[in-house]
Formats: structure tokens, sequence, C-alpha cells
């Protein structure tokens, strides 16, 4: 990983993983859970303990809130009544994080395509960036049902890439998770970790062999080569 100053990549798209790194989705995934934990009888919990563990998935969730196996026989029925409920508040609170929306609009500006590749299934996915406003703006938009695999295999941003025009080496891939890291790198783009995400309780993300690191989106840019002749002088 680089140290000290970045230097910018002539990327001519950039992917964001979904939850925890475009949207922050975390509030009304805390508000789901504890509506399902106070429909079994129990106490909500804090949203600072779910906060980190929500790029993890529902299954992870209901693991935590419930402390059970995924073979338990509850879990199942647990784990889609979760996605229910968050289905039905799936934008009460939820936002492009911010700071990111400036980014977006410097992206379009510039001709460098962005887009989305999640793990979220497209039926929550799809209704969220419509609803937000981003769906017509993106190159494209893969989620977790959209290709045989899912993250960390690389198929959903090769995909991705061929939606969005741009071959893999002059993509960057920005997500929150070790596995989002994993997939770009095997994928064979550039790729950054969202420090402002779901990171969660991961002692060292630097290990997960990432090319850089971003505290908050505003810091983005500086990954870039935003001069087109300059990005442009680089065989596609």
């Amino acid at each position: 990983m680089e140290s000290g100053a970045p230097t910018p990549w002539a990327v001519r798209a950039v992917l964001f993983d979904l939850d925890g790194t475009l949207l922050d989705t975390a509030p009304d995934m805390a508000h789901a859970l504890n509506l399902l934990r106070a429909e079994q009888g129990r106490a909500p919990l804090p949203y600072e303990d779910i906060r980190p563990r929500v790029s993890d998935g529902s299954a992870a969730l209901i693991g935590y809130a419930f402390d059970l196996a995924p073979q338990a026989p509850e879990f199942e029925a647990l784990r889609r009544r979760f996605l229910d409920l968050y289905r039905t508040h799936l934008v009460r609170e939820t936002r492009v994080f911010p700071g990111m929306e400036p980014v977006l609009a410097r992206l379009e500006a510039a001709d460098i395509r962005w887009g989305v590749v999640t793990n979220k299934p497209a039926w929550l996915t799809d209704p969220l960036v419509r609803a937000l406003g981003l769906w017509e703006r993106a190159a494209c938009v893969v989620s977790g049902d959209t290709t045989a695999n899912r993250k960390p295999h690389p198929e959903p941003l090769y995909h991705a890439c061929r939606l969005a025009g741009r071959p893999p080496h002059r993509c960057l891939y920005v997500g929150d998770a070790r596995r989002d890291i994993e997939a770009g790198r095997c994928a064979g783009m550039k790729t950054l970790i969202a420090l402002f995400g779901y990171v969660g309780a991961d002692p060292a993300p630097e290990s997960w062999g990432a090319d850089g690191m971003v505290r908050r989106p505003g810091e983005l840019p500086d990954w870039i080569v935003w001069d087109r002749a300059g990005a442009d002088a680089e065989p596609a």
C-alpha cells in the first residue's frame, strides 16, 4: 500500500461498493434489526454496535443479534423477516455519504464513468439506488445475484466493466470490506479502502492489500488523474 501523498491513477471508471462506501445504509439496517428484536421480545441493540457489522450482510447481523449459528432451525426465518422489515424501511434515513455527491459530479463532468458493485440482492439494491436518484446516473449497477458468483470473486467486477465499457485495468474499486479489496485485486483493478464506512473491528485494514485508503469521500479525487489528455495517454 502506498504511503504519503497519493500517486494519481489514470482510471476511466470508478466502481463503488454500496453499503458503507457509496451509501450510509447502517441507520435503516439497524432500525430493521431492532424492529425484529422487538418482535421477538428483546431490547434494542446500540447503533454503534450494529454499524460495524452492516457490511457483513444479513446473516452476520442475525447471528450477532440473536446469537445464532446459520444452522439453527429459526435462523433463516429470522433472516427473511429482517430483510422484509428492511425493505419496508429502505430509505428511512439512508443517504449518500456526506462529501460523496461532489465526487460523483466531478467524475461525470470528466467523463469518468462510475457504478455500483454490491453483494446486496437486486430486489433491495435496485429500489434503493432508484429512490436516491442514482439509477440513471450510474454506468452500471451489479448486485449480489446479478452474476453466478459474488464478491470476493471477481466476476461481478468483470461484469460491471463490460456494462460500463471500460477494461478492468482502467478501473478503480472502492470498498469498506476485505472481500471488496480481494475482488478488485483479482480483477486487476486499483483498490481503495473506504475507512469512513463500516470497516469494523479489523485492527489492520492495511493488511488487505489495497493500493490506498481514504478517510472521507473528499479524498478520492486525490487518487485520480483529472487531466483528460494525461488519462488518455495510457493505452486502453
